[in-house]
């Protein structure tokens, strides 16, 4: 994983406030490193299972009100929502699922490409936010010289939180991968 420059402050997507300079591109360089890094051989059903076991646990360790997601295509391969959870976690994993899917990137650098100008995706008319939310939380399963075969989703923390829960469940999963 890349770290920030000491200098840049990690960007907090869910702040209103004024964001550091250059903060947005350092945070997008890094998700854009986890991409590159988290690349599965293959992704069968048992690897799906294990990855979702695996976010369970860590949820349940941690007590996180979490929603837990592992769609391929249309088909939904884990589901699974933890105490605390509620129904609008069902609509995030949605929508934050769709965003992934549909760029083949995390949802959560969908939403920091769309800050580089200075506004939000969701600012524009064709982001269609009933089906959409570029908020993290969802990151493509990619397997190597193939692509995105389906996505893994957590929702229920803040976004940047979601999304790091989910890099860190594919790095356990894939570390024997990684150390090759």
């Amino acid at each position: 994983m890349t770290a920030n420059p000491p200098h840049v402050t990690e960007f907090d997507p869910d702040s209103p406030d004024a964001q550091p300079e250059g903060s947005v591109e350092a945070l997008i360089a890094r998700v854009e490193a986890e991409v590159r890094e988290l690349q599965f051989p293959g992704f069968s059903l048992d690897d799906s299972l294990n990855l979702g076991l695996l976010l369970v646990e860590l949820g349940k360790e941690r007590s996180l009100p979490i929603a837990i997601d592992i769609t391929k295509g249309e088909q939904v391969l884990f589901h699974v929502a933890l105490p605390g959870a509620t129904p609008d976690n069902e609509h995030w994993i949605r929508a934050k699922q769709r965003t992934a899917a549909r760029y083949e990137v995390p949802s959560l650098l969908v939403g920091l490409r769309g800050r580089l100008g200075g506004g939000r995706i969701e600012d524009n008319a064709w982001f269609d936010q009933s089906r959409y939310a570029a908020h993290g939380g969802a990151f493509p399963v990619y397997v190597a010289g193939v692509g995105a075969v389906a996505t893994v989703t957590v929702s229920g923390l803040p976004q940047l939180q979601d999304h790091d829960l989910v890099v860190e469940a594919l790095r356990d999963i894939l570390g024997p991968a990684l150390a090759d």
